[in-house]
């Protein structure tokens, strides 16, 4: 919990959530560290900027299963295994109506306008549940909803038979790499300055990986495409630099899609980088409600993608400080926490 601005969070005792009448009250049985939750942690401008309520419970990626249901909740009873959308939108606004609702005007998100999941119970809408499959085990299901992330991205369009640049191994990017493979790219090429990370995107297919701190990844990348450079980019990283770089190795006509946050702005060359290349820009957020989580559940069942390699630690939840530490240090990709 946060209980005031500054790095750090508090481990406490509260109140069990009680659930709306068009909510669950779900009991956690395992929750997952995203990047945003680190931003949280150790209290940086993003943070700052987004996080207004306090005390604050955050978290916003699980799996769990239902304790109890509102008096409006249609669909789901208790027992049942779950994960949530964490886009909890409006449902009456221009972009809701118009099969947007991961853009929603009117926005809130687990976690970080409503209390999260690093905790033993929360509750969520009805409309945000996703069943789990049964087969998916709770370590696995709970990165669910970043795994519904990098496939919004890789598959902004068909990347089949098409070669593949993913710029950041954080763990979104390792979910890319494999997402790409799982969808028929011929090759990916994975950029990323942890060599910690960069055996992990091994581990997740990628053909060719490059430290920009030790390798010219503009030069690498065009020698390995015979001058052509390739067809897909999939920014992860935020970097500034990496988006440069991305738009030098992109072929004419390609597509890049852009998931990580810049952190400042970013100086571009439109005419010569994106106008007269030809080049296609997606900018990327959320996943698209439902369509993602499908596809992102089959992928996983089915064996096409594995996610176990980049489950890198597992702790109590209460040992939440040495994950957080352990990410900020850049020695861990996917950090479960167990209440």
């Amino acid at each position: 919990m946060k209980v005031k601005p500054g790095t750090g969070a508090e481990f406490l005792d509260v109140e069990k959530p009680v659930p709306k009448p068009d909510e669950a009250l779900i009991k956690v049985e395992a929750t997952s560290i995203c990047g945003t939750d680190k931003h949280i942690y150790f209290w940086d401008e993003w943070a700052e900027t987004h996080i207004k309520r306090f005390p604050h419970i955050f978290g916003h990626e699980f799996a769990g299963r239902i304790v109890e249901v509102g008096s409006q909740v249609k669909n789901f009873k208790e027992g049942d295994y779950v994960s949530a959308e964490t886009h909890i939108y409006c449902g009456h606004c221009y972009q809701c109506l118009t099969g947007k609702p991961h853009l929603c005007k009117n926005l809130k998100i687990l976690g970080i306008h409503v209390n999260g999941c690093f905790a033993e119970y929360l509750t969520v809408p009805e409309k945000n549940l996703w069943r789990n499959n049964p087969e998916i085990p709770p370590e696995v299901a709970s990165i669910q909803e970043p795994l519904g992330n990098a496939v919004h991205t890789v598959l902004s369009e068909d990347v089949n038979g098409k070669t593949v640049a993913v710029l950041g191994c954080g763990p979104i990017g390792l979910m890319a790499i494999g997402v790409a493979k799982a969808f028929g790219a011929s090759k990916v090429f994975a950029t990323e300055v942890s060599d910690y990370r960069l055996k992990l995107a091994e581990k997740m297919g990628a053909d060719f990986t490059l430290n920009p701190l030790h390798e010219d990844v503009v030069k690498e990348v065009l020698e390995k495409t015979s001058g052509d450079g390739v067809d897909v980019v999939l920014e992860m990283s935020g970097s500034p630099e990496a988006l440069k770089q991305g738009l030098k190795i992109l072929t004419a006509g390609g597509r890049i899609s852009l998931l990580g946050f810049q952190p400042r702005k970013v100086e571009l060359n439109l005419t010569r980088d994106l106008i007269l290349k030809g080049v296609k820009v997606y900018g990327v957020t959320g996943r698209r409600i439902f369509n993602t989580w499908f596809k992102g559940s089959r992928l996983l069942t089915s064996g096409l993608l594995d996610l176990k390699p980049i489950i890198t630690h597992k702790f109590p939840l209460k040992k939440y400080r040495k994950g957080m530490e352990l990410l900020n240090k850049g020695e861990a990709a996917k950090i479960i926490l167990i209440p």
